[in-house]
């Protein structure tokens, strides 16, 4: 099947299985004459792994200014580029947006491969009532930036990246401010030891006292959620004190309220 051609290619790599890349990342990786990467040794990898053997040159946070004109005048010559990341989908929270903004600005035709991505990955196993939320990259450092950011998005799920070395002192900076927060943490994604592990944030916190390996996807789940899973169990009580049968009262309160009959049943069965 032919397929339209572009001077520059966004190709997401795997973010921890190595299996995970398409059949077109693959064969575009094969075809361009160049592919900007963040470290040449981590990218070589994957490359030798599907015997491909295109020309790598780094292109990351320190050099990407730099690298602009090289990249301008190997494309005016015809050449064609992609870029990848270490692991992931290039410019989410990867450098590329410089790049990227003069290539559009000159011209140049784009294009992004779907791909990998921890984001997607992670929230698409953890289960939320509500498809709305943030993501802010990586969390900040700085104690008062943190709990600014909890606060400022309180009533949205909030998706960030962090550190293994960070993220016990991250939690227990947010639950400086939100000391009932439900919290999602995925780790180690796609690979052997993978983990999603969620609860209130003591009981993550103690979960991983004893420390934390692997790149971690967090997400704090907005207030409303917490209240309304208050509410519910509530109401599970109340229609258990009155003698309902489990089968019966998800049916009621999927149907009186509007609630994902499976979630009801999920707090049914964990009681």
């Amino acid at each position: 099947m032919s397929q339209r051609k572009f001077d520059f290619y966004i190709v997401p790599t795997p973010i921890g299985n190595i299996q995970d890349i398409t059949l077109r990342a693959v064969e575009i990786l094969k075809e361009v004459d160049l592919i900007a990467c963040e470290d040449t040794r981590v990218t070589q990898k994957l490359l030798n792994h599907y015997q491909i053997s295109t020309k790598t040159v780094s292109y990351h946070k320190y050099n990407e200014k730099d690298r602009i004109e090289f990249f301008i005048n190997e494309l005016k010559n015809g050449k064609k580029i992609a870029l990848v990341s270490d692991a992931g989908t290039p410019m989410i929270c990867d450098p590329g947006s410089v790049l990227l903004e003069e290539l559009l600005k000159q011209g140049f035709s784009v294009t992004s491969l779907p791909g990998a991505c921890a984001v997607t990955t992670f929230l698409s196993q953890v289960p939320r009532d509500d498809e709305k939320f943030v993501f802010i990259g990586f969390i900040p450092r700085v104690e008062s930036q943190i709990k600014e950011l909890v606060l400022n998005y309180s009533n949205v799920n909030m998706v960030f990246y962090d550190s293994p070395e960070r993220i016990l002192k991250t939690l227990n900076v947010i639950k400086k401010v939100r000391a009932d927060a439900k919290i999602a943490l995925g780790r180690e994604l796609s690979k052997l030891f993978e983990e999603i592990f969620i609860d209130n944030i003591d009981d993550v916190i103690n979960h991983f006292k004893d420390g934390i390996k692997g790149e971690i996807v967090c997400m704090i789940y907005s207030e409303a959620s917490e209240l309304e899973d208050i509410e519910l169990k509530e109401k599970i009580l109340s229609l258990k004190d009155l003698g309902y049968k489990d089968k019966d009262i998800s049916i009621i309160l999927s149907t009186l309220y509007k609630i994902n009959k499976n979630k009801v049943y999920k707090m049914l069965i964990t009681k």
